[in-house]
């Protein structure tokens, strides 16, 4: 199994976490993993579809193609206020292929 780049999911705005896949791909991980819990899965999703889709100013950074290799949707217990509670935990692998296009920073 190789070693993917992991990417946790949080409240930050969309951009930033398409932003840290293309940056992992520039470095060479061509295979990256978003992991979210939670409410942030939503996020997640979209930031999977708008790598995939190469939408956007950012994803226009990213290798000709994006796959989707698998989606893996779980459970994990954590600790909480009131004991421990289950969450929704969702991973999706994503894998760049083609190449990655040149900067076009100024």
């Amino acid at each position: 199994m190789t070693d993917r780049r992991i990417i946790f999911i949080g409240k930050k705005p969309l951009h930033a976490y398409v932003r840290a896949v293309v940056k992992a791909m520039e470095d060479g991980d061509r295979e990256v993993q978003l992991v979210a819990r939670g409410a942030t899965i939503s996020r997640a999703v979209d930031v999977a579809e708008v790598c995939r889709r190469r939408n956007g100013h950012i994803a226009q950074g990213l290798p000709g193609t994006v796959n989707i290799e698998t989606l893996s949707c779980e459970s994990e217990e954590v600790e909480g206020e009131n004991g421990m509670r289950t969450v929704s935990v969702l991973r999706i692998d994503l894998q760049g292929v083609g190449e990655v296009p040149a900067s076009q920073e100024e």
